[in-house]
Parts: C-alpha cells; sequence; structure tokens
C-alpha cells in the first residue's frame, strides 16, 4: 500500500522512463509514488526466463541500447553498463549464383574489402563512409538537444549548421538520400532498415515518418552505436528501479491506475488501492492511455508494424557463406530479405493486405557479446541466443486471426532465413524442461496486450522531429520539455512525449526537468 495520501507525484507507470522520472524527483527531495500494474516494473525494458526450465534471461522485447544517455546513467548513479559489438552487420546474399555476403566491423580494412568483393568496386565503401561521417557529426549537433528544452526547428537546423543534411533529412524523403548516394541494392537495403525499425513505411513516403525513425537511429550517444546491455534489459531498469527507491521514491506494483481528474493544479490518481491526491500526474504509458484515464476522446489510432521472436540454441547454426564465422554474422545486425527492392515489394504487399512472400528481418545474439545471461552449464555446452525484429507486419494484417497470422508469418521468416544458412535453424534450437523448442514469437497485437502498446506500435505514436510545434497543448515547461498535455500538471514522461521513443530515459528526464523548473 502507499504509505501517504497525496504527493508531490504519482508516476503512472513503472517502465524505465517512469523510473528515471521518479529517480530524478525524489533526488530533488520530491514525495514521490511509482504504481505499477503488472507484478514488476519495468515495462518493455525487462529480462525473462522465457523458457520452462531454462536457465537464460533474455531481454523480451526491447533488446539494445542506443539512445540512453550516459548522464542520465552519471546522475543517477546507476550500476549498468553496455558492451560493444565489434560487428555492426552482416548481411547474406546471392551473386552470380554464390553465396556471398556484406560484413560491416572488424576494422575499415575488412569493411572495404567485404564491400570490394561484393560490389566489384571501391565507389560503394567511400560512399559509405562519407555517408555515415555525415549522420556522425550530425548525432554530435543533435543529440546534446534531447535532454535540452524542445529547440526551435530554425534553432536545430542553426545546430546542425549545415543545409544539405537538413535538406535531404528533414525535408526530403529519405529513399531520395538514399539512391543518390548508392547504386548497390543490397547496400540501399541496409541503410534503408534503420528507417523502418517499427514503422511502416516506403522509401519515398512523403509523410517524412521514415525520415524520423532514421534520424533517432543514427545519432544515439551522440556516436549512432547500438550497444548490447550487460546482464539483459532487466538489468538496466533493476538499477533505475533501485536508484528510484534509494532516493526515497515509493513503488507499488499490482496497482492499476483506472482514472486521473485534474482541475489543472490538484489532481487525484484512483487506483487499486484507493484514491491520492498529486500535484503532478507524469504518465509513463502512452497517449491512447492518457485519454483512456482521462474520460477524454483517444487520439488517432497508433500501429505498430513488427514480429518480435526470441530464440534459444543450443548451437549457432552454418552459414551458407563460409567466409564468414557465424559468431562473427549473428554478433552483429544480420539482416535477411532487406535489399532496398525487397524491402518495397515486402512493404506493398502489407500495404495491399497480404503478408510479405519473403519477410524481411534482422536478427543478433545477445550472448556473444554478453553471455552473462547465460548459466554456466548453458555457456559450457555452447548455447546462445538469438532474437529476431521483423519489419512490415503491421498490426492490421493480424486483426481477422492473430493466432493464425503469426504463425504463418513465423514460419515464412525463418523459411527465409533458412536460404542462407547450411543447416535447417529448427536443428539448431534447444528445447525447454518440456520438450518444446525453445522459440516465442510476438505480434503488434499481443504487445498491445501485454504492455499497452497501441495497436503494438513501440514508440506509442508517430515520431516526432525533435524540435517543438506550436500546435503541441498546454504551455510553460511542459511545453518546453515536450511533456505537454491538455492539463497544465499532467505531463507525459514516456515513449509519446516529444522524443520519445526507444531506451532512452530521456522522456522520463525531461518531464522531471519540467517539474523541477516550476517548481
Amino acid at each position: 500500500m502507499p504509505e501517504r495520501t497525496s504527493y508531490d507525484a504519482v508516476i503512472v507507470g513503472g517502465g524505465h522512463n517512469g523510473l528515471v522520472a521518479a529517480a530524478y524527483l525524489a533526488r530533488a527531495g520530491r514525495s514521490v509514488l511509482v504504481l505499477e500494474r503488472l507484478d514488476h516494473t519495468g515495462g518493455a525494458a525487462v529480462s525473462t526466463r522465457a523458457f520452462t526450465g531454462i536457465d537464460a534471461r533474455l531481454s523480451r522485447y526491447s533488446y539494445l541500447v542506443s539512445l540512453l544517455p550516459q548522464a542520465i546513467v552519471r546522475d543517477l548513479g546507476l550500476r549498468f553498463a553496455v558492451r560493444k559489438r565489434t560487428v555492426s552487420s552482416y548481411t547474406p546474399a546471392v551473386r552470380g549464383g554464390r553465396p556471398t555476403g556484406l560484413l560491416v566491423g572488424g576494422g575499415e580494412a575488412r569493411t572495404r574489402e567485404s564491400f570490394a568483393e561484393l560490389t566489384v568496386s571501391e565507389r560503394e565503401f567511400a560512399a559509405w563512409q562519407r555517408f555515415y561521417g555525415t549522420t556522425r557529426r550530425l548525432a554530435e549537433r543533435v543529440f546534446p538537444t534531447l535532454t535540452e528544452p524542445l529547440p526551435t526547428r530554425a534553432a536545430l537546423r542553426a545546430a546542425v549548421d549545415d543545409d544539405t543534411t537538413w535538406h535531404a533529412l528533414f525535408e526530403r524523403p529519405l529513399g531520395e538520400l538514399v539512391e543518390e548516394t548508392f547504386t548497390d541494392d543490397l547496400v540501399r537495403g541496409v541503410v534503408l532498415t534503420d528507417a523502418l525499425i517499427g514503422t511502416f513505411a516506403a522509401a519515398h513516403d512523403p509523410s517524412l515518418r521514415q525520415n524520423r525513425c532514421f534520424l533517432y537511429h543514427v545519432i544515439g550517444g551522440g556516436t549512432g552505436d547500438w550497444d548490447v546491455p550487460l546482464g539483459g534489459m532487466g538489468a538496466l531498469t533493476d538499477a533505475l528501479a533501485e536508484a528510484a527507491r534509494g532516493a526515497g521514491a515509493e513503488i507499488v506494483t499490482d496497482c492499476a491506475v483506472t482514472g486521473i481528474a485534474t482541475d489543472g493544479r490538484n489532481a487525484e490518481v484512483t487506483c487499486a488501492r484507493g484514491t491520492i491526491g498529486a500535484r503532478r500526474v507524469l504518465v509513463n504509458a502512452s497517449p491512447r492511455e492518457l485519454a483512456h484515464l482521462l474520460g477524454e476522446t483517444p487520439p488517432p489510432p497508433a500501429e505498430g508494424a513488427q514480429l518480435k521472436v526470441n530464440m534459444l540454441l543450443s548451437r549457432l547454426p552454418r552459414l551458407r557463406d563460409t567466409r564468414v564465422d557465424p559468431r562473427e554474422a549473428f554478433s552483429g545486425t544480420f539482416h535477411v530479405a532487406e535489399g532496398y527492392g525487397q524491402l518495397e515489394r515486402s512493404y506493398r504487399q502489407a500495404a495491399s493486405g497480404e503478408l510479405p512472400a519473403a519477410p524481411p528481418s534482422e536478427i543478433y545474439c545477445h550472448s556473444l557479446t554478453d553471455p552473462s545471461i547465460l548459466g554456466a552449464d548453458l555457456i559450457r555446452q555452447g548455447y546462445q541466443t538469438l532474437t529476431l525484429f521483423g519489419l512490415h507486419a503491421p498490426a492490421r494484417l493480424f486483426a481477422a486471426d492473430n493466432d493464425a497470422t503469426r504463425e504463418r508469418l513465423l514460419a515464412a521468416t525463418l523459411a527465409e532465413l533458412d536460404t542462407h544458412l547450411a543447416e535447417p535453424l529448427a536443428d539448431c534450437l534447444a528445447h525447454d524442461a518440456d520438450g518444446r523448442p525453445c522459440i516465442e514469437a510476438k505480434s503488434p497485437l499481443d504487445l498491445d496486450a501485454e504492455l499497452g502498446l497501441p495497436g503494438g506500435n513501440i514508440f506509442h505514436r508517430e515520431l516526432a522531429f525533435p524540435y517543438a510545434d506550436p500546435e503541441d497543448g498546454g504551455g510553460g515547461a511542459p511545453a518546453r520539455w515536450g511533456v505537454a498535455t491538455g492539463h497544465p500538471n499532467v505531463l507525459l514522461c514516456g515513449a509519446g512525449a516529444v522524443r520519445g521513443g526507444g531506451v532512452s530515459g530521456i522522456p522520463g528526464h525531461n518531464a522531471a526537468m519540467a517539474v523541477l523548473e516550476e517548481g
């Protein structure tokens, strides 16, 4: 039970952003209560023993870290670290009837050689270096602004200080830049995938939703690197819960919030344990859920577009491309059916209401970089995890029959992976204590039911460019920090805030800063 009947801040939802906000506010001396409907904190950033009798703690939902600022880790004294992957990506292909692929990583010379072998030219590698040199400079300028008050569009453009880059990434469909820069279809596809993670869009979508997704995927940490959380994603949220409690915040689990009432100055939060007063309410849930709690009209429906698959293998599968060690290929992002033309065909098929014939996906093996998530016996026997994230799988495709569609898509996705393997993946799957294969798949509708992600959208709603929008509701500090709602003392601190999405803690930090700025 909560210890009090009234708090300076009540935080609805104990995901990582809510815990960040709680820790900052409690450290500033505010009375803070976190209410979480599940029996544990962490939200989508958790580690779970997903398979019966198997000592493997998988990052069940979110699984890599890029956007988490080191300033948050330092400010809150978190016992949490990440480890860099030595290989960025491997993309298998068939050229001239021969299995081959593109390996990015292992040093500049190795990457250059892989580009030359695949494309029979030095041009694509030189273009790759220029392109990602540009995105790195962009990251260095944009990432630090994410934990500051929202800049205006003009101010962010001035910070970028490169009109060509601004025009290409903020004003034109990303497909135009990709096609102008690269000529090889597979190289183009590898670049485009960062624009499609959880985002259902074509390369030339005039809404630029693909550009916004791409931006957040290349600016993390000021470098764009995607790192492995040591101990699994749950290590982060466990550290955040510890930091929040250590600073004096109360965390109550198994306590679903059912309503929020506010007059703009004071609020009441109704939950399973009663009604609790609050000066401010921070909502670490989607805008859809916020509207439900306030009794207001919900925003337009959001839609997720991914298939998430977790696996445990007794061994890594052998590859048809024998020049690459599977331990290298799977330690980075292993791209399947993600050539530029393949991605466009899959998008068009899904947009027409069909499952993609060759489902695109990307895969990586957490345990190659961080074996600590496995028990000692599994490590000794050579077991490995495998995480698969499928693209262009919009929620609408699962509406008629979620279970049957999920199984059909899973089978097609694994079959596409098998075309690049020297042995069926099924032969490498471990089995749990009941003899079942260690594999689980989650559709967008599953993520909605389990985590409250609207339509399974991992960003809660469409991503926004990280600058102020005059249309955003509210005023004062919440609007300046991108966490405003239509009520002055109710703030969004989850992925649906401006500059939300991903495992970042940024919305939680910014909501806390808005509260502290107002006093």
